[in-house]
């Protein structure tokens, strides 16, 4: 059985707040392209669980991978690390 401090976690942006305690958060990264050689940007996006309905817009989180909420969520917001202006 996994640890809760074994668990991943991911850092990212909240890009849509729309739904009832679930949030959109995108985490881009930079990968380099095997024959041009230059860096291409690789967003990957998914929803994460936010209890409170805390999160909005902008705001910058800490997710934590859990088990299955839904059909297409198994991330929970840990913390916001940054809020939006």
């Amino acid at each position: 059985m996994m640890e809760r401090n074994e668990r991943k976690t991911r850092i990212g942006k909240v890009v849509s707040d729309k739904m009832d305690k679930t949030v959109v958060v995108a985490i881009e990264t930079f990968k380099k392209h095997p024959l041009y050689k230059k860096r291409v940007k690789d967003t990957v996006k998914f929803k994460a669980h936010d209890e409170n309905n805390e999160c909005h817009v902008g705001d910058t989180v800490k997710c934590m991978e859990t088990r299955k909420l839904s059909k297409d969520k198994n991330w929970r917001v840990v913390e916001i690390v940054e809020k939006a202006l």
